[in-house]
């Protein structure tokens, strides 16, 4: 990454490691606001590759000047997220955004059970979007219809997931990682994944990791990009 007015301009891919609670608008926001202010330019294109909700953590890309042509090209590679899903109750959002609606048994849960329900979901299956998304329907935002409290019929969509490993198994908690095509929603596999089980699920936690060749092992925090732009600068 190269740190002047004139590569910015010219176009680059940022990677950031978004914070959690910040929205991905906030992130783009901040990261021009920056590059306006401390390389005194009046105007410049700036732009994210693929939204992150404000309770997920992890690598967004940020496009700059002339790059911003390829946030298309990069919406659509693969990406990969861990997090937890926690099992034996639902919330309307399908995470923490809004409190459990409802509970369920988690006793009857074997092993066998998770690794079956895990299996059952690789390769190429339907999802059904979660109602608090920014998808349209009607010209409304989803999210807009479900906080009137009014029903929506939400069509399946297809998505592929290439890799699914479960890295800690301690109930009602299952950690993962997981490699999909763009759409998928990591908040609904975690009620499909519930309800597969006989019981409930909900999104707990979530970080991006990868998206196509991109790992977020290589993205800056804000702070550290703010510290890279702000040492570049001619003294």
């Amino acid at each position: 990454m190269q740190f002047s007015a004139e590569a910015f301009q010219e176009g680059q891919v940022l990677l950031i490691d978004k914070p959690l609670h910040w929205s991905s608008f906030q992130a783009v926001n901040k990261i021009k606001w920056l590059l306006k202010k401390e390389y005194g330019l009046k105007k410049i294109k700036v732009g994210h590759a693929g939204t992150l909700d404000p309770l997920a953590t992890g690598l967004l890309l940020i496009c700059t000047g002339k790059a911003t042509k390829t946030i298309t090209d990069l919406q659509g590679q693969e990406k990969e997220y861990t997090g937890t899903f926690t099992i034996g109750a639902t919330t309307p959002s399908y995470d923490l955004e809004t409190e459990v609606n409802e509970t369920f048994p988690i006793d009857h849960i074997t092993e066998e059970m998770i690794e079956q329900t895990r299996i059952s979901f690789l390769g190429t299956t339907e999802q059904r979007p979660p109602i608090f998304s920014a998808l349209k329907k009607d010209g409304k935002r989803l999210y807009e219809h479900a906080r009137k409290g009014e029903e929506v019929e939400i069509s399946t969509r297809p998505i592929t997931i290439s890799a699914f490993e479960l890295t800690r198994i301690a109930l009602p908690e299952i950690d993962f990682r997981v490699a999909c095509s763009k759409g998928t929603y990591i908040r609904s596999l975690a009620f499909d994944y519930g309800q597969k089980l006989k019981s409930g699920g909900h999104l707990t936690a979530l970080r991006r990791t990868k998206i196509g060749e991109y790992d977020v092992v290589n993205a800056l925090s804000i702070e550290e990009f703010e510290e890279q732009v702000l040492s570049s600068k001619p003294q």
